[in-house]
């Protein structure tokens, strides 16, 4: 195959351009393209009503690809393509005793389980939520009702905090063995839009992406896994070092030496569970901030000027950052454009703010987070938990904030610049349910936040026009951008620094930062547990199953 890249036409191009547009580049007949597929289309919208232009890498198939690659050897845009197709690490071989565990089913989670059961090794999933329907239930229970479920939530459940997202399956990780390509096509197979596999910025949103979580665990279960649903996790099993399986909160001891640990960035109780067994942990990075509300309409024409509106573009996003003057990075976290500010808190008596959109993105309203970075040498020092213990604060606050019922507190940004407290919604009204109430936010978060956060609006509003308007909404707490902790694992064998056996991994291990990462992960570790298992010879000498504590 020969990849093309920087290869330009209209936004309102017919089909049959790309093709010319390729048989044109190479200077060939049409009748020596065999065929292409496109990679990536992306848009460069960074210059205002000038002429917007779909961008194009396509990997194409020619009669004679050498001679092709020989004639074009001075062109920068036009290579060999690269092999991206995935190679399993290995097969279990059929004496296989020991199955691995694998600890959540969130994106890291269920990727690490689709490779072990692919491969053979018919995992067991433990997950303390519920299944995405029931989840689903537990979710709205809170949204419509104010009732919260702690083990079925925005937190908890199939499919992991991301399941009620934007869908994003993007990120700037590097990836050299194209490990994401298997992500996207994974989610393409059980059922997501095949378009995820070329726009820039593919999202699938939660409606669907609920069906497609549920049939990826439908095929680790046809493979020999098994997935168990409300089954949290309270103690490890160690032995001089190394992991011999886990308990469960009914008392059932799971057995095997192999224990994939994707939990989600909210699992604090596994968390002060890891650092009571001794396993090495540590503080790391997060940030914490707001929730901001504006119309999508005012987005589109700002980012994208006349061709606001397009159907060929959908609802414009942003991605903004601004270094204030005492030293803080202020940032736009988790844009969902078209989309809604949910209620995110796993915890009773607690408030917490993320933003979701559906596939469409045609909600009134765009969200973003805009938080602040905080670093646990300046801001935390006291342990490896102090950034939980953060988080717990801001959100307990929050609550009280909020009416001490799920409401979120809420502000105009027009009387958080002036630190008056608001009384009423202007024409942004926000889309947070159970409801939002009106107050002043300026005592949610440190006073070093607020600072930032008021220095940095005025100055997204000079990027993004309407953006420091006066009846824009903030809503919080955003507090769980990421997780608190790292539990700190050996890069060459994915296992944690001082207990053999156990793969930390995904997001809560402090190794992603959204679904496409996340997934990412759980493939290198779901490939490391494969290797080990196979230099034990499938762990011939293990027990298979459970055993009754």
């Amino acid at each position: 195959m020969i990849r093309i890249t920087e290869l330009s036409l209209p936004l309102d191009h017919p089909a049959e351009a790309l093709r010319q547009a390729i048989v044109k580049r190479l200077g060939m007949d049409d009748a020596d393209l065999l065929g292409f597929t496109v990679f990536k289309r992306s848009y460069d919208a960074r210059k205002k009503n000038s002429t917007i232009t779909f961008v194009y890498i396509v990997d194409v198939e020619v009669r004679d690809e050498a001679a092709m690659l020989r004639r074009l050897a001075r062109d920068p845009h036009v290579l060999p393509a690269p092999d991206m197709s995935y190679r399993p690490a290995g097969q279990a071989p059929a004496n296989l005793r020991e199955r691995p565990l694998v600890v959540g089913f969130g994106p890291c989670g269920l990727f690490a389980a689709l490779v072990l059961a692919q491969a053979g090794f018919r995992p067991i999933v433990l997950e303390r939520g519920r299944d995405v329907r029931r989840r689903t239930q537990d979710t709205w229970g809170l949204w419509r009702k104010s009732v919260l479920t702690p083990e079925s939530n925005v937190q908890f459940g199939e499919g992991g905090a991301g399941l009620f997202s934007d869908g994003k399956l993007y990120s700037q990780i590097k990836d050299p063995r194209f490990y994401g390509r298997k992500v996207m096509q994974e989610f393409v197979r059980a059922g997501a839009p095949p378009e995820i596999l070329y726009v820039s910025k593919p999202h699938i949103g939660t409606f669907r992406l609920t069906g497609v979580v549920a049939a990826m665990r439908k095929e680790i279960q046809a493979l020999g896994g098994e997935v168990r649903f409300e089954s949290r996790v309270t103690d490890l099993l160690l032995d001089d070092g190394r992991i011999e399986g886990v308990v469960l909160a009914d008392g059932e001891t799971l057995r095997s030496r192999h224990v994939v640990l994707a939990l989600g960035h909210s699992s604090r109780d596994t968390f002060r569970v890891l650092h009571r067994c001794g396993v090495f942990i540590e503080p790391k990075p997060f940030a914490v901030g707001f929730r901001i509300e504006h119309p999508q309409s005012m987005i589109d024409r700002a980012r994208l000027g006349k061709y606001a509106g397009h159907p060929a573009l959908g609802a414009a996003d942003y991605k903004l950052v601004h270094h204030a003057r005492n030293g803080r990075a202020v940032y736009s976290f988790c844009m969902c454009p078209g989309g809604t500010v949910v209620a995110a808190t796993s915890e009773p008596d607690r408030v917490v703010t993320n933003g979701m959109s559906q596939y469409s993105r045609n909600e009134r309203n765009a969200n973003a987070g805009i938080v602040v970075g905080i670093a646990p040498e300046r801001d935390f020092p006291s342990g490896p938990l102090a950034g939980v213990e953060l988080q717990e604060r801001l959100e307990s606050l929050a609550w009280e904030l909020g009416g001490r019922d799920y409401r979120a507190p809420g502000q105009l940004i027009g009387d958080f610049l002036r630190g008056d407290a608001s009384r009423e919604f202007g024409e942004v009204l926000p889309s947070y349910k159970p409801g939002v109430t009106p107050t002043d936010l300026s005592s949610l978060l440190p006073d070093y936040a607020i600072e930032a956060i008021r220095e940095a609006i005025p100055v997204f509003g000079r990027q993004i026009r309407g953006f420091d308007r006066e009846d824009a909404v903030f809503t919080g707490v955003e507090s769980r951008t990421s997780s608190p902790i790292r539990v700190t694992r050996d890069e060459a064998t994915m296992q944690s620094l001082n207990v053999r056996g156990l793969y930390p991994a995904g997001e809560g291990a402090g190794y992603a930062g959204g679904i496409l990462s996340a997934g990412v992960d759980g493939i290198k570790v779901a490939e490391a547990v494969i290797r080990s298992l196979l230099d034990a010879g499938g762990g011939s000498a293990m027990a298979t199953g459970a055993d009754r504590a």
